[in-house]
């Protein structure tokens, strides 16, 4: 397949087609697969998106027995052929992984360029996929819940992927932070694969970290998971500066989310994100809840200081965009609006 070349210009942001009830979801693994005790679970995802009125493409590259679903070669090929398969509308993976890295030269940019948009949901790892394609192809895609995630109630003031890639093109949607989050652990999905409730046990809103006042910024969203995405910096797979020229001249609205690494490591990849130009032209950066540990002598906030605070824009944490439940989706490439007052915070996105 054929490699990326250096400095694409993306086309205009192109939006796949609203989901409809009889459309075909596609499920792979481009990272990571499902260990055969994770497969209940998986199953009531699978059935979750067929009670929406959707048939379910289950891929052959799910392997769970390892950190990645398949070799890469093969992951790549069954991506590329839902991703080129007009009868798929969406592709969206159990969760994450650790290395989708490693898909990145095998995936045929041009044909993706010119074939169909088609939705792609996910976070974590998937970031490694979901942001070059944006990037790279002008193609919109949704930072949220992954498919092991869909069966959740969503809370009140956010939404579901499912929301999303249903929504009528150029139509406003608004999120606002929930006020509460879970702290520590996880469901137990070998134990109870049916759970459809969020453990939401402590109260947590938006803080502005690099000043006091209110925040009414707008620009292009992009962005993703620090420590997948760091990896890229520099290179023609995170190009924020050139699809900012060609896509957003009045700026972007970058968010980054942690994952689970230390302040130090945050810090340190956040700087190397900023001098390898990915904030360059940033309006203002939202920063995603972490349970991710402080350093000894520096938190998680702090970190985010220490790197980003040179670019003189707002910065505002603990949205609800990374990996702590429960999740706010973000659509790369949307026209974004952030308020963040005392007394009021929302993220508005338009596919336009």
């Amino acid at each position: 397949m054929a490699g990326v070349r250096a400095r694409i210009q993306p086309v205009s942001v192109r939006y796949p087609h609203p989901l409809r009830p009889g459309d075909r979801v596609g499920v792979t693994s481009p990272s990571s697969g499902v260990d055969k005790g994770m497969w209940g679970r998986l199953e009531v995802a699978v059935r979750e998106v067929e009670a929406r009125g959707y048939e379910v493409v289950v891929g052959d590259c799910m392997d769970g027995a390892g950190h990645v679903s398949a070799p890469a070669a093969d992951r790549a090929r069954e991506l590329m052929s839902m991703l080129t398969d007009p009868t798929i509308k969406a592709v969206v993976p159990p969760w994450g992984g650790e290395t989708a890295i490693d898909l990145l030269p095998l995936l045929d940019w041009d044909r993706l360029r010119e074939a169909e948009p088609t939705w792609v949901v996910g976070f974590s790892d998937m970031a490694t996929i979901i942001t070059p394609l944006t990037l790279l192809t002008g193609t919109a895609t949704v930072h949220g819940n992954n498919l092991m995630d869909t069966p959740y109630r969503v809370p009140e003031g956010l939404l579901s992927w499912f929301d999303i890639v249903a929504a009528p093109q150029g139509q406003p949607f608004t999120q606002r932070p929930p006020g509460r989050y879970r702290a520590a652990g996880w469901d137990n999905y070998r134990e109870h694969p049916e759970v459809r409730e969020y453990t939401l046990d402590t109260p947590g809103q938006w803080t502005r970290l690099d000043a006091d006042g209110d925040v009414e910024v707008e620009g292009r969203l992009i962005g993703g998971c620090v420590e997948t995405l760091c990896n890229l910096a520099g290179t023609a797979y995170l190009d924020a500066s050139a699809f900012a020229r060609a896509e957003a001249p009045d700026g972007l609205l970058v968010y980054v989310e942690a994952a689970g690494d230390d302040a130090f490591t945050i810090c340190r990849n956040l700087h190397g994100m900023r001098l390898a130009g990915f904030f360059d032209s940033a309006n203002a950066v939202l920063v995603g809840r972490t349970k991710a540990p402080d350093g000894s002598s520096l938190t998680q906030h702090e970190a985010v200081l220490d790197a980003l605070g040179p670019l003189n824009v707002p910065i505002i944490a603990d949205v609800e965009c990374g990996h702590v439940v429960p999740y706010l989706p973000i659509v790369n490439g949307a026209h974004g609006r952030v308020v963040h007052t005392s007394t009021r915070s929302e993220l508005t996105q338009t596919l336009d």
